[in-house]
């Protein structure tokens, strides 16, 4: 009977069937895993190449670590898994508020300099991130499951065009072109797609709307950070 109580209260609110110090210990845990991944990152790009381990320079972890990719994808995973939409902005925030926070004050203190603009770029991206983790919280699926189909292509859309680099090149003759930007980054969609799938034919429909969205986005939008 207990457990049935339980079932029901969550479906009903599955913010509060979860105990307050829980929630507060998984925040922390976000949190800490955001500030360790901030110091691998800002580490790994304080050390010489020829220190590092040869995967890490054949797969150019350092300058992916410095990109957005992996990061969005971490971000959309922690709001998938989190119990509702509030606790996905709140996860997220704390998550970007840890890696950016101990990234910049690695560079600052242990690396002895702060880059300011490139800082602040990533200050917006964490107080915007609550808002974003609220709406993909929704993507995992549920009633609503044409905006949940809806929001899962814009995130395929994002991480497609951090993965592939396409257009069309002028010359004597026009050529189309279509490459990978990095591996890590290609690996990074296919696990995005993996992470968001349906059944198979939501699933293509999913990716295919999202590599049409991708080139839309590319075309129309005035800030690039693919």
């Amino acid at each position: 009977m207990k457990w049935s109580e339980n079932k029901r209260a969550f479906k009903e609110d599955p913010e509060n069937a979860v105990p307050i110090r829980k929630q507060v210990i998984y925040s922390a845990c976000v949190m800490v895993f955001g500030i360790i991944l901030g110091c691998l990152s800002k580490y790994l790009d304080c050390t010489p190449s020829n220190h590092l381990p040869y995967i890490i320079n054949r797969l150019d972890i350092r300058n992916f670590l410095g990109r957005f990719a992996v990061w969005i994808f971490i971000a959309v995973c922690i709001s998938v898994y989190s119990r509702s939409a509030l606790r996905a902005a709140v996860n997220v925030f704390v998550f970007f508020v840890g890696m950016v926070s101990s990234y910049y004050l690695y560079s600052k203190f242990i690396a002895g300099f702060f880059p300011k603009s490139y800082a602040m770029i990533w200050v917006g991206f964490t107080i915007v991130s609550p808002l974003l983790a609220f709406i993909c919280w929704y993507a995992k699926g549920g009633d609503k499951r044409k905006l949940s189909l809806t929001i899962s292509a814009a995130i395929i859309a994002v991480l497609f065009n951090t993965a592939f680099t396409y257009g069309m090149w002028y010359s004597d003759i026009s050529l189309w072109y279509f490459d990978v930007r990095y591996i890590p980054e290609l690996i990074v969609f296919l696990l995005s797609i993996f992470l968001l799938r349906r059944n198979a034919k939501e699933t293509v429909i999913m990716v295919a709307a999202g590599v049409i969205l991708a080139i839309l986005m590319d075309r129309i939008s005035p800030v690039h950070f693919w």
